[in-house]
């Protein structure tokens, strides 16, 4: 029977499999790394007390990338090309969602309404990686090459999730409210396309790897494309709602480290 549990297995199992799947993480962790740095550095002088809670992010999705690559190197493995239809952050930045790296490329100051749009961003996207962190913590939290990584990983991204929460939650207040859902929705939206195109995208490649038989490559791929219909019909709505956390200032603070990942 095919569950997420024994899926996952079977990725990590193989040194090839579980190559790709880190390398596609590592690519994406060092890309949000980058993207919140260089946020941090164009904050607008409105919006200068966010700077630390902004770098402590990118801080975070640095130290995550870092821990992929640890995690490959610890098996001998070297990073594989990330192949560009399983590349989530470059797909939705295609798609207009989020700020355009052009933009974060040019040493000109942000405005409020991009940092609105940054956050918003971000609390969708972290919806989803909080959601599959929780997952891989509930199945491999105690595995003993991989136990840590997840559940480091896992507590950061909740955090991330509810500082998003928080600081959106805040400029809602102070009258941003109806933007704020109108970017949310928009980026919701686009965010579930996105992640049926890559997950079947992803499944493609590990059903080539691992030489999966046509049937269960089918049977994954119809189920990806039912959530994206779930998602698609109610789903979306759990990504746009807004509550306070229960971690408040969740971000404030240095970064933790990972030594035993260096």
């Amino acid at each position: 029977m095919l569950s997420a549990r024994s899926l996952f297995q079977e990725i990590i199992g193989n040194d090839d499999s579980f190559r790709l799947f880190c390398s596609i993480a590592a690519s994406g962790e060092a890309q949000g790394g980058w993207e919140n740095g260089r946020i941090a550095a164009l904050l607008p002088a409105s919006m200068r007390e966010l700077a630390p809670k902004v770098t402590r992010h990118g801080a975070d999705e640095d130290k995550h990338g870092r821990i992929f690559q640890a995690l490959m190197h610890k098996r001998g493995l070297t990073p594989a090309e990330v192949p560009v239809e399983t590349d989530y952050t470059a797909l939705l930045e295609r798609r207009g969602i989020g700020l355009a790296h052009d933009k974060l490329r040019r040493d000109e100051p942000l405005t409020e309404l991009d940092i609105i749009t940054y956050l918003a961003h971000s609390r969708v996207t972290e919806e989803r990686a909080a959601g599959q962190m929780v997952l891989l913590t509930r199945h491999f939290g105690d595995h003993p090459e991989l136990g840590k990584a997840v559940r480091m990983i896992s507590h950061d991204e909740d955090n991330h999730l509810a500082y998003c929460h928080e600081e959106l939650l805040r400029l809602a207040r102070a009258g941003h409210g109806r933007t704020i859902q109108r970017i949310l929705r928009e980026c919701a939206h686009a965010e579930i396309v996105v992640y049926r195109d890559v997950s079947l995208a992803v499944m493609a490649h590990m059903g080539r790897i691992l030489k999966w038989p046509a049937v269960k490559s089918v049977v994954l791929a119809a189920g990806i494309r039912a959530v994206y219909a779930y998602e698609r019909l109610a789903g979306w709505r759990r990504m746009v709602s807004l509550r306070m956390p229960e971690r408040r200032n969740a971000l404030g603070g240095p970064a933790t480290s990972a030594p035993e990942f260096a």
